[in-house]
């Protein structure tokens, strides 16, 4: 995620790769929407909580890791000697952190409007959710079984859940300052690959128990080291990308237009296939999962970088992370709704499926145009 708008900057932005963020954002509102039916149906008994529907959609996450990976390097790798650890901190948190904050406060209001109980209906203690929103806004973790956990689902950041991966992302970045951008493109080559044979055997062997490598959102030993393990491969794998010039092995570009919609098809389909198995010891599914990470979204991000003239899908670029940060505590209140309602398919739901798509993307927008610009703009002048 580009942090350069509101600090003095030279570089001209990879605009394909935002508005490609931002057509990913959507897509895990509508990965989110089938997770819904499942979960509504698993906790009524109904159904035994398999997601049936744009079942990959997860890998968004993965994406968005090779994305920041890409950019980062880009925009950091050769600017060291003038911009200290401190000041590329400060990049970072202004452009993160403020969203960060909305997310959880958005996140609060939504449990409060949702009658403050768990997802076991046990009514929560108001100093339990604002003890959440606090730890929320300074970015702290809950562990399994803390109080603060408020919905009781286990989850790093149960006002909002999709933070757990901006939790990752601020470790990468820690460890990108530190130690990766010190190491020369031979030693990148070396460390990504180490990455890389790990992922393989973690997604292949079904290391993580769930058939998919869907992991990081909770603070257990597998979550975490499966999470960081799930970031840093691709986000090395992006770094890798931008230093060895990818693009230049494509001969001659596509327009940017054309681009934007070819990676947008490939990018649904790609979420599209359904589940393709797995037991205790080998997961087919991980192999494809495996391919998405090192083949198909390298492909992607090399392509959407090559053609980058033009402002195809601008907006969704701008708006790709407050609809990726806020979506999720209304999805809370459509989960909700369905359990109440025993609705499990879009067929039944559609109208709120379109109002829910509808909220989170005027929510978004306002958050961009009302909060998230005027405090990255009054910060990055402070900072």
């Amino acid at each position: 995620m580009s942090d350069t708008t509101y600090f003095k900057d030279t570089k001209p932005h990879y605009k394909l790769l935002d508005s490609l963020r931002g057509v990913a954002a959507l897509m895990v509102i509508w990965y989110h929407i089938f997770e819904g039916y499942a979960f509504a149906g698993a906790l009524n008994g109904a159904t035994d909580g398999s997601i049936t529907t744009f079942n990959h959609g997860y890998l968004a996450v993965d994406f968005f890791f090779m994305l920041s990976g890409f950019v980062i390097s880009y925009a950091y790798d050769n600017r060291w000697s003038s911009m200290g650890i401190l000041q590329f901190f400060k990049r970072r948190l202004v452009r993160l952190h403020p969203m960060l904050i909305m997310g959880a406060i958005i996140g609060a209001a939504a449990f409060f409007v949702g009658g403050c109980t768990n997802w076991a209906g046990e009514n929560i203690a108001p100093r339990f959710l604002f003890m959440a929103l606090i730890l929320a806004i300074f970015f702290i973790p809950a562990y399994g079984g803390a109080p603060y956990d408020v919905r009781g689902n286990g989850e790093m950041f149960s006002l909002n859940g999709p933070s757990w991966s901006l939790f990752f992302e601020y470790i990468g970045n820690i460890l990108y300052a530190i130690f990766i951008r010190r190491l020369s493109t031979r030693w990148l080559k070396l460390f990504t690959a180490i990455l890389g044979i790990s992922f393989i055997i973690f997604a292949t062997t079904n290391a993580s128990g769930y058939g998919n490598i869907g992991v990081g959102w909770t603070l257990d030993t597998t979550n975490f080291f499966g999470g960081l393990l799930r970031m840093l491969f691709p986000f090395t794998l992006g770094m890798l990308l931008q230093r060895t010039q990818a693009i230049k092995y494509l001969k001659k570009p596509l327009p940017q237009r054309a681009t934007f919609w070819i990676c947008t098809i490939a990018l649904f389909a790609i979420f599209s296939v359904p589940f393709l198995g797995a037991d205790s010891h080998f997961s087919l599914n991980g192999v494809y999962e495996v391919l998405c990470v090192m083949l198909f979204f390298p492909a992607i991000v090399t392509a959407a970088a090559a053609s980058n003239d033009g402002d195809t899908g601008k907006l969704l670029g701008e708006i790709s992370y407050p609809i990726y940060i806020i979506h999720y505590p209304i999805m809370y209140l459509f989960y909700e709704w369905l359990i109440d309602n025993k609705l499990y398919t879009l067929q039944q739901t559609w109208p709120m499926v379109v109002a829910v798509f509808g909220a989170s993307l005027f929510i978004a927008y306002l958050c961009l145009k009302l909060y998230d610009i005027p405090v990255r703009r009054w910060l990055g002048a402070k900072l």
